[in-house]
């Protein structure tokens, strides 16, 4: 694919094509704005940043040059990562041509960009889709830092990523692009009301039998354990001691390799057990207006004690109808803790939150800017050949 320089030669906001919508003064930054904080270096890099980077609402970030086996996680707190880095790391890995990162380990890479943010723009990352669906842990850091995720306010300097492989070793290189950032001007709460109210003009969710539970400013997603029927595959759990997974690699393995199938039962539910991996689907198709973008909330013990998404952000576009969408199910990706937990056909799993955009964005999610799962079911990452993906029922 070619790619196109941006850095450096972008408009500033006020030139940047914006749709007719009126913009508003906060909310998330949309593709036309990430590109004119391009043009002004607040978003930078010393490689130009290539249109391919800039998603609809978030834009994907590149590893850099080298990997720093560590012995734990941490967050930098008083420190710059480079003063923990001394403290921590173990050895240090070359990218340059491609590096193993083994399961079971952390380490740290300086990503190639940078932020020099203004003093009321934030920012948010989340794995790549792809890399949630690896069970990669894929989390930005920040010199200073005391969250996962989180760039405050103001913030210059470097971006860092913890990897953490957790069911498979992974090869990584210098440019894969394994998690997101998108920027946000302003604090926009969100209300039960406006939900409702969105939900009624487009649809949010659809397949569920009752009005949609809507609590603070969150809207419910359960689980599908049912599938086609009895014997119907309707999840996957990741194979113990499987091989390794190129992450630049497209269609490349077979599924059976890396993957069990989970059939549905006459029961309608599923035992997860301690510390597996599973790839489970949303019994809801979901939809993400133009003029929003949607986060899943990973991790909510009120439901249970289970993680159900590593990734979790949905792009402006995701399963819209009028580019192809008709509504797209929301693949899980789901890890039990301490103990065995069961979970039934239509049980809420989590809750996603819809955020406001600046205004509508230039390009939205869709296979005519290359997106990998906007008509997705059951859906393992891309890196499976599309005949195993389809295996079993799978879209």
């Amino acid at each position: 694919m070619t790619r196109t320089p941006v850095q450096g030669s972008l408009p500033e906001v006020g030139d940047a094509p914006v749709a007719e919508e009126s913009a508003f003064g906060t909310g998330l930054l949309p593709a036309q704005d990430l590109r004119a904080a391009i043009g002004r270096g607040e978003i930078a890099a010393d490689m130009a940043i290539t249109e391919e980077q800039i998603q609809p609402a978030s834009l994907d970030l590149r590893l850099g040059d080298a990997a720093y086996r560590v012995r734990s996680s941490f967050l930098p707190g008083r420190c710059s990562i480079r003063q923990r880095i001394d403290a921590f790391a173990m050895h240090r890995l070359d990218l340059g041509a491609g590096a193993a990162l083994e399961r079971g380990c952390v380490y740290l890479v300086p990503l190639v960009e940078r932020l020099r943010l203004g003093a009321k723009v934030s920012a948010i990352a989340n794995p790549k889709s792809s890399t949630g669906r690896l069970d990669v842990f894929a989390r930005l850091i920040t010199d200073y830092g005391s969250e996962f995720d989180r760039v405050p306010q103001g913030y210059r300097g470097p971006l860092w990523v913890e990897l953490a492989p957790r069911s498979f070793s992974i090869i990584v290189r210098a440019g894969s692009r394994l998690n997101q950032i998108r920027l946000k001007r302003g604090s926009p709460v969100p209300t039960d009301r406006g939900l409702r109210r969105l939900h009624e003009s487009v649809g949010l969710i659809e397949a569920q039998e009752n009005a949609p539970d809507i609590r603070k400013g969150l809207i419910a997603i359960s689980v599908d354990a049912r599938g086609a029927g009895p014997g119907s595959v309707i999840g996957y759990r990741a194979r113990k001691h499987a091989g390794i997974i190129d992450v630049d690699r497209v269609a490349a393995y077979d599924a059976e390799a890396f993957w069990e199938p989970i059939l549905a039962l006459d029961d309608q539910a599923i035992v997860l057990d301690p510390d597996d991996f599973y790839i489970l689907a949303s019994r809801e198709a979901i939809t993400v207006p133009a003029d929003h973008a949607a986060e899943m909330v990973a991790y909510s013990t009120p439901v249970g004690e289970f993680r159900v998404h590593y990734a979790g952000f949905f792009d402006p576009g995701f399963g819209l109808a009028e580019i192809g969408g008709a509504g797209t199910r929301a693949v899980l990706e789901v890890r039990s803790h301490e103990v065995p937990f069961l979970i039934e056909d239509g049980q809420i799993v989590g809750r996603l939150f819809y955020e406001r955009l600046r205004a509508r964005p230039d390009k939205l999610y869709g296979t005519q800017i290359g997106s990998s799962y906007q008509r997705q079911g059951l859906m393992l990452s891309k890196h499976f050949r599309p005949r195993e993906r389809a295996a079993g029922g799978l879209a």
